[in-house]
């Protein structure tokens, strides 16, 4: 199953559609707005059963305490990380400077130093597997692309089909306007890679609509492929892969594959500046972040303390 929206209660459907519509006409990424749209709407959920006194949405001390008691939800029921709870205040930030009152003011908490969730070796052979077992060229195309490129799930469906030019052995994604609207090349060298496209453009020929969209992924209807689509895709490749966390939730997503490419890159010995650039990072801290150890790493120190067994 794809991605479920949170429905948003009918006491703050106003006040979210209008945010919605502020949203649309910001000046970030896709894959930015659909993060934060996601996280007001579990917050708007959340603040209907909640029984706080005040309104939150017009009062700046109503909304500091109401943002403080959300902050003490995400981590004391819900049991979300550092990080998680991090990155929901902010998209509230931008929530509450749309609506006029700016940022809550609310401490941040300190998150763990650790490199960001990427798959490990066995589960991305058993992505891989899960990737071959897709029946549509298409599909499989989209799995190692995201794999093997690295691209963010916006700049993915954005290209057009001669962005991704193939030769018999080498070939490259290029994104014309990604993360802010810088450009870039990346190398694709995987064969099978490669390969996946090659079937997925002679498949596509017969796709109705294909010969006058510029796309290079199209959906049944001869229309540019939706980030929802390939959301949905991922979630069923998590399904086949047993892909999951602790709680048994799916735990793939096309972020969760460009920091498993960076990883590789990094532990492979390849340079920092050169994994950036390959990522589209315009700072070098943020591609740094993959250099921290992973929970792995610490149970792997910890593992080789002596034992009294």
């Amino acid at each position: 199953m794809g991605r479920q929206h949170q429905a948003v209660p009918e006491a703050f459907t106003t006040v979210h559609t209008a945010y919605a519509e502020s949203l649309a006409r910001a000046p970030l990424d896709g894959d930015t707005r659909r993060a934060y749209d996601s996280r007001v709407r579990t917050f708007l959920a959340w603040l209907d059963r909640s029984g706080l006194d005040g309104d939150p949405l017009t009062d700046p001390h109503d909304r500091d305490f109401a943002v403080r008691d959300y902050k003490t939800h995400m981590k004391t029921v819900l049991h979300r990380a550092s990080n998680t709870v991090n990155a929901h205040l902010t998209a509230l930030d931008h929530f509450f400077t749309q609506l006029g009152l700016g940022p809550a003011v609310v401490r941040r908490d300190d998150a763990p130093k650790l490199a960001p969730r990427a798959l490990d070796a066995r589960q991305q052979k058993r992505y891989l597997r899960a990737v071959e077992r897709r029946p549509l060229a298409r599909d499989r195309a989209i799995g190692r692309l995201l794999f093997y490129s690295g691209v963010r799930i916006a700049e993915l469906v954005a290209l057009d089909d001669n962005d991704v030019p193939l030769s018999a052995r080498k070939g490259k994604v290029i994104i014309r306007s990604g993360k802010g609207e810088t450009s870039r090349e990346i190398p694709l060298l995987d064969g099978t890679a490669r390969a996946s496209v090659t079937e997925w453009r002679t498949e596509r020929a017969s796709w109705p609509g294909a010969p006058d969209n510029p796309a290079l992924l199209i959906n049944r209807r001869g229309g540019r492929l939706s980030t929802r689509a390939v959301d949905q895709l991922i979630d069923e490749l998590a399904t086949d892969a047993d892909i999951v966390d602790d709680a048994g939730a799916l735990a793939l997503s096309a972020h969760i594959l460009r920091h498993t490419l960076a990883t590789n890159l990094l532990r492979a010995g390849v340079d920092i500046v050169v994994v950036a650039e390959l990522l589209g990072h315009a700072r070098l801290d943020t591609t740094r972040r993959y250099t921290l150890p992973t929970h792995a790493d610490l149970e792997d120190a910890v593992g080789c303390l002596p034992t009294d067994q």
